[in-house]
């Protein structure tokens, strides 16, 4: 069993950032690819930022590209999302997603889930 923990989430202006933490443990950390996804009220979940176990590869959804960063410390047992430029439409229950060794962008085909932390983006 892997448990993540999921904090950093609040209320914050449109233009402004913050950065989500996501602290796992259980099972070895890096054999764990790792993956945040997001849920607006009355949407359905989706994608948006994916890291591979070493942290070399990164992939990003379009809406989010070039704003937020995606980053891991093994060491630490924890994955990152620092989100910059945030928007209105960025707002919902961000959650953590873990699987064993290939990331994924299908939310279904992740093994371990944190309990999400609200993120609001006021205009």
């Amino acid at each position: 069993q892997v448990q993540l923990v999921e904090s950093g989430g609040g209320l914050v202006q449109a233009g402004g950032s913050l950065r989500l933490s996501c602290l796992a443990s259980g099972r070895t950390f890096s054999n764990y690819a790792m993956a945040w996804f997001r849920q607006a009220p009355g949407k359905e979940r989706e994608f948006v930022a994916a890291i591979s176990r070493s942290g070399g590869t990164t992939r990003y959804a379009d809406s989010v590209k070039g704003r937020f960063t995606i980053s891991r410390d093994n060491a630490k047992n924890t994955v990152y999302l620092q989100k910059d430029s945030l928007k209105p439409e960025d707002t919902g229950v961000y959650y953590c997603a873990a699987r064993p060794w290939e990331y994924s962008t299908n939310w279904y085909s992740h093994n371990y889930w944190g309990q999400g932390t609200q993120v609001t983006v006021s205009s």
